[in-house]
Order: C-alpha cells, then structure tokens, then sequence
C-alpha cells in the first residue's frame, strides 16, 4: 500500500512538473542558398508564418542583420510538435535553410511577456 502510495506521489510530482514548466524555442534560421533563390520562395514563407501565428505557435519573427537566415519565437510546446510546425515552412520542404533549435525556460520576462515565465 505505501509503495503504490509512494508511486502515486513521484508520479504525481513528475507530472506536475511538466505542466508547470513552459517550454519555447528559438529557431535559428540559416540560409544554405542564396538570397536570390530565398526571395522566390518568400511569399510562401511569410503565409506559412501568417499561419502559426494565427494558430498561436509563433510569438515573433524576423530576419537577422546581415541577411543571412532569420529568427523566431516559438511559444509553448515540445520539440516533436515544433519539428511537425517547422516541417510546413516552404524554406525547408525547398531545402533552403538549417535550423538550430535553442530550447529554454523563460524565468525573467517584461510584464507585457509575464505570461511566459516559469510558474
């Protein structure tokens, strides 16, 4: 009994803490051809980011400066879910960029972000 018990609560705690962490991504976006061969592929990317932003998986976005690749915040979510976003993005389905994914957990935000900080 005290070991189903014991079971219980380390379950219990196990689970707690996955649900009171908030997992975001930064997704860092490499170009891998060049700029020429991006633009013709931007419209599309920008209707794929108009997407995940209505759906509310993306927080913000942009390019980086020199215009190499580009940047966005991703809210929420694990990474099994993020690979099955990212994998809709036309710059991937072309093979256009390589994307590094910087896992975190926001503990320190702006009030207009407290939202996202770590419960």
């Amino acid at each position: 009994m005290i070991s189903t018990l014991l079971l219980l609560a380390f379950s219990f705690l196990f689970l707690h803490s996955l649900i009171t962490h908030i997992y975001m991504f930064i997704v860092n976006l490499t170009y891998k051809v060049s700029l020429d061969q991006v633009d013709q592929h931007l419209a599309a990317h920008v209707a794929y980011l108009e997407k995940q932003y209505a759906a509310g998986n993306f927080l913000a976005s942009g390019r980086k400066n020199p215009r190499n690749g580009g940047i966005i915040l991703v809210k929420n979510m694990n990474k099994e879910q993020l690979l099955k976003i990212l994998a809709q993005d036309p710059f991937q389905q072309y093979d256009l960029v390589d994307y590094e994914l910087l896992e975190f957990i926001p503990s320190k935000t702006c009030e207009e972000m407290a939202f996202l900080r770590e419960v």
